[in-house]
């Protein structure tokens, strides 16, 4: 047949015609998330995929914004489904609740766990990279070697950013990574350097470390320079991080697991330095892990992997100190990102308005302009609109996505009613009109992911309770008469109790 003629007019020209047009279809590339919220039309999507095969975004990262309880981490644990399925290796580095580690031990991966008297992370150990190093050789592995030194030296000096509650000063920074080369040329193989061995060259002040404090032969000097270096180092061991970075690395990451989650749920909520900490520690770990095997695949030493980072709780870390966000920035850029994934996941852009100078704020809002995907649950409709300056949102894509903060309505029947925006979420990618989806979880999911389990019901003891409360009642009603014991119900008078 003939193809009819095809018209073009506007929506005032042709209103008669206008309930009959029909838009552009969702993106059916990469993991099956949910239903279009309007079409009901299957979405599919993830920052690995859209930017590998479908060409959507130019920065295979995602950024998730929400208020707690609306399904955040629901929606990560199926794209780490989804992405493991394709041999993607999923790495949770970090989980503090745990919202993953169940997620991950179901996919056959490894599950380390990080806390005092659980377990810790040798900061100074290069860990994957230096056995990669070794194993590459030359000048590939010269390469790989610097780069591991970096990541050690920009690690220490979170930690001691954390302890001290500011940045390190440059001339610290020298010193450090001075004693970090004299502990590396002078430790035998197979044994790793730890932060008491740092301590110890300090005291010493070897020539290469005496060399970049300009001391220029006089003790004072060198004292002078190093003493508050040597102070930070000891709060590392003997303050708030207790023994987690002081000895050697409890549990190493496989390189060759299907998929990695670093549970730190062990650590107190009020612990808040060790858990932005062991967060770093565990990204750094992680990260350099991934690198690793990017260089032995470049060597043609192993096959090619792709990995899918997720950062959750990124508040905690930008909370802990003033300068963090650079830590945070140089760890994740550390890597190029090169077949590397990532998922950043916070409640509202509200926690970098927290931070202490104008130029953190700065730094944190970038993590949002640089993502390729920015998914958002709900939020307030204030926060919506500050967001909308950073990702560009319509008038009809901030009131939309504000609803879905609200409450639940009062049940009067007893029932538990969802709130309404929980499993909603817009997906915006640059300019494009946002993607609003609704994510409905299977059994399989519902049974591995529980964010609330301390506030499960316990059927039994609740039955218990309530058979309790019946005879006290029935007790009261009957006279006094105590209960027999071995015969519940019972009444000395041959009655019988009734609830």
């Amino acid at each position: 047949m003939d193809p009819p003629t095809m018209w073009r007019a506007t929506t005032v020209q042709a209103c008669g015609m206008w309930p009959f047009a029909a838009g552009s279809g969702s993106p059916m590339t990469g993991v099956p998330l949910g239903q279009h919220l309007f079409t009901g039309a299957t979405v599919c999507g993830d920052p690995l995929n859209w930017f590998t095969r479908a060409r959507y975004i130019s920065n295979p990262s995602l950024f998730m914004l929400g208020m707690p309880g609306l399904g955040k981490s629901t929606l990560v644990n199926r794209m780490l489904i989804g992405l493991a399925a394709t041999g993607v290796v999923p790495l949770v580095l970090g989980d503090l609740k745990p919202d993953y580690a169940d997620t991950v031990r179901a996919l056959g991966g490894q599950v380390i766990s990080i806390g005092r008297g659980r377990g810790g992370i040798n900061v100074l150990d290069p860990g994957a990279m230096g056995a990669a190093a070794a194993k590459i050789g030359g000048e590939a592995g010269e390469v790989l070697k610097a780069e591991a030194h970096g990541r050690v030296l920009n690690m220490v000096a979170a930690l001691i950013t954390i302890v001290r509650g500011r940045p390190m000063d440059d001339h610290e920074q020298s010193v450090l990574s001075a004693v970090l080369h004299h502990l590396r040329e002078r430790t035998p193989q197979g044994r790793s350097v730890l932060l008491p061995d740092v301590l110890r060259v300090l005291t010493e002040g070897p020539p290469r470390v005496r060399t970049v404090t300009l001391d220029r032969g006089d003790d004072t000097r060198y004292r002078d320079a190093v003493d508050p270096l040597h102070r930070s180092l000891l709060g590392i061991l003997d303050g708030p991080l207790g023994d987690t970075f002081a000895s050697e690395t409890s549990t190493r990451i496989d390189p060759d697991a299907p998929a990695v989650c670093i549970d730190i749920s062990g650590i107190g909520e009020a612990d808040t330095q060790l858990t932005a900490a062991a967060m770093l520690a565990a990204w750094s770990d992680g990260l350099g892990t991934v690198a690793a095997s990017h260089a032995l695949a470049d060597a043609g030493l192993a096959p090619r992997r792709w990995f899918f980072t997720v950062l959750d709780e990124l508040w905690r870390p930008l909370r802990a100190a003033s300068g963090i966000v650079d830590r945070i920035d140089a760890l994740t850029r550390l890597n190029r990102s090169l077949g590397l994934g990532d998922a950043k996941i916070t409640h509202t852009l509200k926690d970098a308005e927290a931070l202490g100078t104008d130029a953190d704020r700065a730094k944190a809002r970038g993590f949002v302009e640089r993502a390729g995907m920015v998914v958002c649950a709900g939020l307030p409709k204030t926060e919506m609109e500050e967001l909308g300056k950073v990702v560009g949102l319509s008038r009809r894509e901030i009131d939309l996505v504000s609803s879905w903060s609200s409450p639940p309505g009062w049940g009067v029947t007893g029932d538990n009613e969802e709130p309404p925006g929980r499993g909603r979420f817009l997906i915006k990618v640059g300019g494009r009109p946002g993607i609003p989806i609704k994510v409905a979880i299977t059994d399989a999911e519902r049974r591995l992911h529980n964010t609330n389990t301390r506030w499960t019901t316990n059927e039994e003891a609740v039955e218990q309770a309530a058979a309790r409360a019946a005879r006290q009642v029935a007790r009261t009603a009957g006279d006094g008469l105590p209960e027999p014991p071995g015969v519940p119900g019972t009444r000395p008078d041959g009655g019988r109790w009734t609830a």
